[in-house]
């Protein structure tokens, strides 16, 4: 069903190194790709955004001596999990899911490109007051409802939804079309806070 001409779509990070095989890949996360290619058309504005990192990114563990992958430290900005070496600029790991109709979008969004800071918000860095420059462009485009899908449901997904209705965005997030990575009891904190936050939560984590 087409949606009404101020609703966008985002899709979050549907890239191989997310995907079975990746190199942080989360479960089952390519079995988004039918069901948002099967949507994303009926969205007139949509956004897909890529983790875009450079070698030696400051949230991967091997930036740091001595750590561990999923381990949390802290950094300028706050907590920070560090992760696995992943999405680094120009590799195969980068590039979106095969399956994934990235020729629908109207605009991608490269984001976790600054050495220093990871971004999983489509809105803002993880310091949250540096902006990607997102919320100007929907709101060029007269949008006032966006809906998010994608990866992963309890981190990118889930601060995306969270910075969007602090912009005072109206804000759904389809689970059907989400995957979740769950560190450590993530997704149910994820989800608590989205649903606190005043995020409709449509369908189920599958």
């Amino acid at each position: 069903m087409t949606k009404h001409a101020n609703e966008a779509i985002i899709v979050i990070d549907v890239q191989n190194d997310f995907c079975p095989g990746g190199a942080l890949a989360v479960e089952r996360g390519d079995e988004v790709v039918p069901e948002i290619n099967r949507i994303v058309r009926n969205y007139p504005v949509r956004v897909f955004t890529q983790d875009w990192h450079p070698t030696g990114h400051s949230s991967f563990a091997s930036a740091h001596p001595g750590a561990e992958p999923f381990q949390t430290i802290d950094m300028p900005y706050g907590p920070q999990v560090l992760w696995p070496k992943h999405c680094v600029q120009g590799t195969d790991g980068a590039d979106f899911h095969e399956g994934l109709h990235v020729e629908t979008a109207h605009m991608i969004l490269r984001k976790g490109f600054r050495s220093e800071i990871d971004s999983y918000s489509a809105f803002f860095e993880n310091d949250k007051t540096t902006a990607t420059g997102l919320e100007g462009y929907l709101r060029s485009r007269g949008v006032e409802k966006v809906t998010l899908v994608g990866l992963a449901t309890d981190y990118c997904v889930a601060w995306s939804a969270l910075d969007a209705v602090r912009l005072g965005f109206s804000v759904k997030v389809r689970l059907d079309a989400c995957r979740a990575i769950d560190l450590d009891g993530s997704l149910d904190k994820a989800l608590a806070g989205m649903e606190a936050a005043g995020v409709q939560i449509v369908g189920e984590q599958a």
